[in-house]
């Protein structure tokens, strides 16, 4: 039979061409934004976008069918065909978005199954009729098979390149290929049919077709109603996103490989840049000091483990594009952009912080100094006052020196005192750790001062148990620690009372010191002043002996706590890492 096309009516031929051009652009514009790689948006996406281009399929098929000799049969078999040639469309666009495989062979495989349905929807539509008869010639067949591929291919091609009219050529690409292969398919094919076309069988088939056309219509039209809700949401998102990111204060910006892929505007003001070209595809380490490269690329080498946390942020020093040192603060996220994985960070200029920090270091140590010369000279010039007083009356004759030399010599051994207390405070001083029993040390300091406890009508308690307490430490130290705690308890105490020395071990392990007196008590608002330098609740206290006390305990490893209340008395808490084992000493500063 003759199958040739009606070649003097091209306006079937450009309509067709429309058709189809016009169901491409449609779902590579459905296409155009991506949904979660898990969501319900996916799902929607690509069958709402697989059923368009199926149904601009179909209709530029049936357009053509009418401008040829073949016969138009319209069978329930049509679903079939229908459904199935959605289904590979389905397959190639998951195949071109989700596909795990490598960029080029996505890309084949995408177009590949492309071709597929075009060639089966052409043929299944014209092999399912009632035949009688048919010759294929085979070469032409796959001729046209492979004119779909490559038009479905150079259509991919063309939208990884993100030009203008990406969309439009690649529509047009897909739309000549579906066409030539449709035209050439026909041309492959010699078919003779069983029956005739009659006007009540065209009807039949008419009627068939509008009932079905209606229900490929409303199904395409949910799935295109859905789609655009979804991509909708998507779009606010995303513009949420955008204007969080563009808007943002900090530097965002995405590296790739160890190179610039995009930083938001406050990123091209950070490195003084006047616009992205000046450094999108730069490697990062152009700008960033060479002191803090190997630093870097561990950084970004680095692969968290299952359960482990991302790096935290590291400071970095750059150079601007104009040449000027900032300091940074960057923090990373690793997550995927365009199927390859990345390293989201922000940059944090901390240049004015470090200023304002080291500024206000350098203020508080003139605070210190100032504090720390007003309170010894205000230690010292009292009993030099008064030593200058002494030896100005034995200069001038007129009383002998004997009466006041025990007097100076109290005044001296008290400028010493406070001179080597400062001394210790001043400078690290090393020491050999060796394993100490505190319970001898408890001992032996509360037995010297147990005269001055004497005089003053204090009580000492001991309850130290059987068991030796050890601990690793400094005797020397320790013993002046504990004698500074137990003096101040003492002189807490000017009317007399008990103090009450306790040894234990506590809950966690730790060696528990505890010294308890029943003066008149500390108010709250000075406990949290204790330990400070030249700090004392006694009248001619210096606070350096309470200091030097904290600091020993520190050196040990050991912590203090206070507690007062009163009118009933004050509890000191001295703990300490136990020693259980025989061990050898370790050097302490």
């Amino acid at each position: 039979m003759n199958h040739l096309f009606q070649l003097g009516s091209p306006s079937f031929l450009l309509l067709s061409l429309f058709i189809i051009s016009f169901a491409t652009y449609t779902m590579f514009q459905m296409q155009r934004r991506k949904k979660p790689d898990n969501g319900q948006g996916t799902f929607f996406g690509i069958v709402g976008s697989s059923l368009v281009f199926t149904l601009g399929l179909w209709a530029m098929h049936v357009v053509i069918l009418l401008a040829s000799d073949f016969m138009l049969n319209v069978q329930w078999t049509l679903a079939v065909n229908f459904s199935s040639t959605a289904f590979l469309v389905s397959c190639a666009l998951w195949c071109y978005h989700h596909s795990k495989l490598s960029k080029r062979l996505a890309e084949a495989a995408a177009s590949f199954l492309l071709a597929v349905a075009v060639t089966w929807l052409h043929y299944f539509s014209i092999l399912s009729h009632s035949i009688q008869k048919i010759d294929m010639d085979v070469p032409l067949a796959f001729i046209s098979f492979f004119i779909s591929f490559a038009g479905s291919y150079a259509a991919i091609v063309l939208l990884r390149r993100r030009t203008q009219w990406r969309y439009l050529s690649g529509s047009v690409a897909v739309g000549l290929s579906s066409l030539a292969m449709h035209t050439l398919g026909m041309q492959a094919l010699t078919v003779e049919y069983r029956h005739v076309m009659t006007m009540d069988r065209l009807n039949d088939f008419l009627m068939l077709l509008a009932f079905m056309l209606g229900i490929m219509t409303m199904l395409i039209i949910a799935f295109f109603y859905t789609t655009w809700l979804g991509m909708k949401k998507i779009t606010q998102i995303d513009e949420r996103y955008r204007l969080l990111v563009e808007n943002s204060t900090d530097t965002i910006a995405i590296i790739v490989d160890g190179r610039w892929e995009y930083l938001n505007p406050s990123g091209l003001r950070l490195f003084e840049a006047e616009g992205e070209h000046e450094l999108m595809g730069n490697c990062i380490f152009s700008m960033l000091h060479g002191s803090n490269h190997t630093e870097m690329q561990a950084w970004l080498q680095h692969v968290p483990m299952e359960g482990e946390s991302e790096l935290g942020p590291i400071e970095l020093q750059w150079r601007t594009l104009k040449g000027n040192l900032i300091l940074t603060e960057m923090v990373r996220i690793r997550t995927t952009y365009d199927g390859k994985p990345v390293e989201q960070v922000m940059i944090r200029d901390i240049s004015e912080r470090k200023r304002n920090e080291q500024l206000y270091v350098n203020a508080e140590k003139l605070s210190i100094a100032g504090q720390l010369a007003a309170g010894v000279a205000h230690e010292i010039r009292n009993p030099l006052t008064s030593l200058k007083g002494f030896v100005q009356l034995i200069a001038s004759g007129r009383v002998l020196g004997n009466q006041y030399y025990p007097i100076m010599k109290a005044e001296l051994s008290r400028i010493e005192s406070t001179v080597s207390e400062l001394l210790m405070l001043s400078k690290p001083q090393a020491y050999e750790l060796k394993r100490t029993n505190l319970k001898e040390l408890l001992s032996e300091s509360s037995a010297a001062i147990g005269a001055r406890a004497m005089a003053q009508g204090v009580r000492i308690k001991h309850r130290f148990g059987n068991d030796p307490a050890w601990v690793l430490g400094v005797g020397i130290q320790l013993k002046q620690a504990f004698i500074n705690v137990m003096k101040n308890a003492v002189e807490a105490m000017q009317e007399g009372g008990t103090l009450r020395i306790e040894l234990k071990t506590d809950q966690r392990g730790m060696i528990l010191v505890c010294v308890t007196d029943t003066g008149t008590g500390i108010p709250q608002d000075q406990l949290a002043k204790m330990g400070q330098p030249f700090y004392s609740t006694k009248d001619k206290g210096t606070g350096l002996g309470l200091l030097v006390t904290y600091k020993i305990v520190e050196n040990h490893n050991g912590h203090i706590a206070i507690e007062s209340e009163m009118g009933v008395g004050t509890t000191l808490r001295i703990a300490f890492p136990s020693e259980l084992h025989e061990g050898g000493g370790a050097a302490a500063r």
